[in-house]
């Protein structure tokens, strides 16, 4: 099994470390704070900790898992790199695209494995609605909707746009096919604390004529986390919060008559993401397959995510 290090075991990192130590994969962690590395070593008394990612460099790990604030993700990526070492980035990829185009570049020319935790791409209901829309069962894809919203936790570092949304721009490019992007509008309201945005509406047009919509808020009553798909014949709902997704046999036809024929509900897989995600990877290190969301699908998301921020606040 490759030797794998976790960058980072704080509020995500730990689930990594957890995962990828159930998949008997995991050989050391870097943590600078104190306080994680010593409940670290309580939970894993025979990993090696690290207070320094460089010092976890230099050892025999075959690859390296950042699960560290965005800012960080460029720099400590380059390093795992340039060390000849594979690489998960969480998401963000970067903050942005140029950064996020010159990883991906360099992760080629060194032949290694670049990955970005896209955790929603390994979902089996995004998995599921996928491979469908796919069959052509649906029609062509016409428009995706994607809402991320909860009372949540508001922070200073980043708007939610950044923190919210790029699990929504994975899945709208995925479940669309990967289209180019043509246009962008979008607006941001920064109630609670000026230059930072609570809430946040994006319309996206591809080349291809297909469009999407993503509203992301952590300023909002309710749990509501939904991807709604718009196809010729039918129309798909994902609802996160009960994993459930319903396909409407609904449309309107060429004579503008609607048509409604009921629903049924899709039998998904309740596999947990995060392990699959980190399997992927592991399987990725052994093939050298390329990663679904591999350094590319960071590259698209951080571009959309970069334009985004630019067109809302003009």
């Amino acid at each position: 099994m490759k030797k794998v290090g976790v960058v980072g075991a704080g509020n995500w990192g730990k689930n990594l470390v957890k995962n990828f130590y159930d998949l008997n994969a995991l050989a050391g962690i870097a943590e600078m704070n104190p306080e994680l590395r010593q409940t670290m070593a309580s939970a894993y008394p025979d990993l090696p900790l690290y207070t320094d990612y460089q010092d976890a460099l230099q050892t025999d790990l075959t690859a390296m898992v950042l699960a560290t604030p965005a800012p960080t993700h460029y720099q400590l990526a380059k390093a795992v790199l340039a060390a000849g070492k594979d690489v998960f980035i969480e998401k963000p990829m970067t903050l942005n695209t140029q950064e996020a185009i010159e990883l991906a570049e360099y992760a080629d020319q060194q032949g290694r494995i670049l990955m970005v935790g896209h955790l929603l791409l390994y979902q089996p209901a995004i998995a599921w609605m996928r491979d469908y829309l796919a069959s052509g069962k649906a029609g062509k894809v016409l428009h995706v909707m994607a809402q991320r919203a909860k009372l949540g936790r508001a922070r200073s570092e980043e708007n939610v746009w950044w923190s919210f949304a790029p699990h929504d721009v994975s899945v709208v490019l995925d479940l669309l096919g990967n289209p180019k992007l043509k246009a962008i509008q979008a607006s941001g309201h920064a109630m609670v604390q000026p230059g930072v945005e609570d809430n946040v509406h994006v319309d996206l047009v591809f080349e291809n004529g297909q469009t999407a919509h993503i509203h992301a808020s952590w300023y909002h009553p309710l749990l509501q986390r939904c991807t709604t798909i718009l196809a010729e014949r039918q129309m798909l709902v994902y609802d996160e919060v009960t994993q459930q997704v319903t396909v409407y046999d609904k449309s309107i036809d060429a004579n503008l008559h609607n048509v409604d024929t009921g629903s049924w509900v899709a039998d998904v897989a309740t596999t947990q993401p995060l392990k699959l995600e980190c399997q992927h990877f592991l399987e990725c290190l052994e093939t050298r397959q390329q990663p679904r969301s591999n350094g590319w699908n960071g590259v698209a998301v951080v571009e959309i995510l970069e334009n985004a921020q630019e067109a809302m606040r003009g």
